[in-house]
């Protein structure tokens, strides 16, 4: 990936991101400053659907989750609330094999986003996709102020 990879927090118990979450998926998230966040990752079988196929709605929250950490590059205290998640699913999407999820800021204007996310084989193949609608998140959702409770930083320690 080289240097320009900036790496995105964590927080303690999202089930997408959270490092204390013992039923998540632990994953982490780098941008690249401008319009584009990655994340390298393999799915274990405890998030299995049919043998060896990663369920369909822990492939909508890692789509959700890649495109919606694109609303906040540049800003790590800016959150945000998913409005609209129209997901496509391509092919199956297997366990165990290193996948790459990718989210791509479209737009950005006011308070509003649009975002794609793509779920990516280790060949390149998009097995899933997304087309996400972003808002930012309403004061009695959650506040920056919260951070600190949600555990909310880089966790330089992770694997």
């Amino acid at each position: 990936m080289g240097d320009s990879r900036i790496q995105q927090p964590n927080s303690r118990n999202c089930f997408v991101c959270g490092v204390e979450n013992p039923a998540g998926l632990h994953l982490r998230f780098y941008d690249n400053g401008v319009d584009e966040v990655t994340c390298d990752f393999t799915v274990a079988l405890k998030h299995q659907s049919y043998p060896g196929i990663v369920h369909g709605g822990v492939i909508a929250s890692i789509l959700d989750e890649a495109g919606g950490r694109t609303s906040n590059i540049g800003d790590y205290n800016h959150f945000f609330v998913t409005a609209k998640l129209q997901v496509r699913y391509r092919k199956p999407v297997p366990l165990g094999t290193p996948l790459r999820a990718v989210g791509k800021l479209i737009k950005r204007q006011g308070s509003k986003a649009v975002a794609h996310a793509e779920i990516r084989s280790p060949s390149g193949e998009v097995l899933a996709e997304a087309e996400l609608l972003l808002l930012d998140a309403p004061p009695n959702v959650f506040t920056p102020s919260e951070v600190d409770e949600i555990g909310w930083r880089v966790y330089d320690d992770l694997g």
